[in-house]
């Protein structure tokens, strides 16, 4: 007999009075010719998906798996009527996504979720969970989601995991989709400091491991450890902004720091340009789109010159507009100033501090770009000349306002 069942990511949510978007739902009971019948739309490749003819909500026929390769391509699916519901739930990764509910609420729970959901806790369903390494990146996603920790058992199996070289054979596409995910989580420093946690950080993110550790000059960082430091700071960006391409800036613009040479620490010099190729390199690695790439790019080399902006000159200033493109592309200048201002903020007790190098930076810039070619040409110049008068009248703007911060 045919029975359906929510299962999954919308029965968690549900549990945690949080807003379900979408339901998944397990066929049991059935097979491919029955969905046909029933008016389902098949969708799935590899395994039988199919598409509920009034809803278009996805369900799926109750399945088994076996490992049959390394990483996470290397499975066999088993669909048919005699696949019990305990039977799919039990290939699923982690106890709070392995619970069924029926059209009436009640709730199937056979592994235990209910009580892992109340503990804040991330634990396998079954020793199966190693054999898939995207599994550790979901876990440590769901960690930066919920809060939660993991389990102690589950943290010993993803050990084992990682001596076995599992995560060596995660590609960059799917590395990538989990990070950007956990990027625009609540808390996406939880996604890192889990996956350090449990020993998958140097492989994965090893420009990111090696920040902690490291210490910086506590007159300007309290909290020392660069890796902290970072963590901060991403939850800061996380704080201001919605954008993925900031919070991604945000974990990348210290990335020099963590091959500084012994003999100069807590000082960083030069990081800047180390940060550069760490960044360089991460993106390429990861395929990280290249937007996120170029501000990241950005924020690595010029960070620096936002938090000693009055310490620079006029032309300095202007300069520094100028490499961060922002007479033409505003919305990358507004990025960087989000960035500045979260690096800023990502150290104890600057959270709630007055921070003016964000507005004075942008009107410097609304200054400089309010120098139009009309009134030179007006003057008669022409070709270069124009350009170098547009320059230094920008300069001149920026100078006077500098003149002024300086009187107040």
């Amino acid at each position: 007999m045919m029975q359906t069942y929510r299962v999954g990511g919308c029965v968690r949510d549900r549990l945690l009075g949080l807003p379900v978007k979408d339901q998944d739902w397990v066929v049991v009971g059935a097979d491919v010719t029955t969905m046909l019948k029933a008016g389902f739309r098949p969708v799935g490749k590899d395994f039988p998906v199919f598409l509920h003819p009034e809803t278009h909500e996805e369900y799926a026929l109750a399945r088994t798996e076996r490992k049959t390769a390394p990483g996470y391509h290397g499975f066999h699916f088993h669909a048919a009527p005699d696949v019990t519901l305990e039977a799919d739930l039990q290939r699923r990764d982690l106890t709070i996504n392995a619970m069924a509910e029926t059209d009436t609420g009640e709730i199937i729970d056979p592994y235990g979720g209910q009580a892992d959901l109340q503990a804040g806790l991330l634990r396998h369903v079954s020793p199966a969970f190693a054999e898939d390494p995207v599994r550790v990146l979901r876990l440590a996603r769901f960690a930066a989601r919920f809060g939660f920790s993991v389990a102690e058992e589950t943290s010993t199996l993803i050990q084992t995991m990682i001596e076995a070289g599992e995560l060596h054979h995660l590609v960059a596409e799917r590395v990538w989709q989990e990070t950007a995910k956990a990027l625009a989580e609540p808390n996406p420093s939880q996604f890192f400091m889990t996956l350090r946690d449990v020993g998958a950080l140097p492989i994965l993110f090893p420009e990111i491991d090696q920040l902690f550790g490291v210490p910086q000059d506590p007159k300007w960082h309290p909290e020392i450890d660069t890796g902290l430091h970072t963590m901060l700071v991403l939850d800061q960006a996380a704080q201001l902004s919605d954008k993925l391409s900031v919070r991604f800036a945000a974990l990348c613009h210290d990335l020099g720091k963590g091959t500084t040479p012994s003999a100069s620490l807590p000082a960083h010099p030069d990081h800047e340009a180390r940060g550069i190729i760490l960044t360089d390199a991460l993106c390429q690695r990861l395929r990280v789109p290249n937007d996120l790439h170029q501000l990241a790019r950005k924020v690595a080399e010029w960070h620096t010159h936002f938090h000693r902006l009055y310490e620079l000159t006029a032309t300095q200033i202007l300069e520094l507009l100028e490499q961060l493109d922002s007479f033409r592309r505003p919305s990358l200048f507004e990025d960087f100033l989000l960035v500045g201002e979260a690096d800023f903020r990502g150290r104890p007790g600057y959270r709630d501090q007055p921070l003016k190098n964000n507005t004075f930076l942008m009107a410097c810039f609304q200054a400089a770009n309010a120098i139009s070619a009309q009134a030179f040409v007006a003057q008669g110049l022409t070709g270069a000349d124009i350009g170098k008068a547009i320059r230094q009248a920008r300069i001149t703007a920026i100078d006077a306002l500098l003149n002024q911060q300086n009187n107040e």
